[in-house]
């Protein structure tokens, strides 16, 4: 009867010593490469929630909110000085 036993780990031992970075590399690049499709598929799905309300509702306002709107002057008016109080100087005057 033959002798059937496996061969040494010798020439693959040496095989991963000699490549062990490439292979460490092709790993992390093919690690993120999954984890960049997976992502991107995630992303492209349409929600799966169909009952969805938008969260914000128009609103309203109410009439002193109008009042208080339309009293601001706009940008073609003058503006009159503000006045200080005495005994104070206003440090962005020239």
């Amino acid at each position: 009867m033959k002798n059937l036993s496996l061969p040494s780990t010798k020439p693959s031992g040496s095989l991963l010593k000699k490549h062990h970075l490439t292979i460490f590399i092709i790993f992390i690049v093919a690690g993120l490469g999954y984890a960049v499709f997976s992502f991107t598929q995630l992303l492209s799905r349409p929600s799966s929630d169909s009952s969805s309300t938008p969260r914000l509702t128009a609103g309203s306002i109410d009439q002193a909110t109008l009042d208080r709107l339309k009293a601001l002057h706009t940008s073609n008016e003058t503006i009159p000085p503000r006045a200080t109080p005495p005994g104070r100087i206003n440090p962005f005057t020239e």
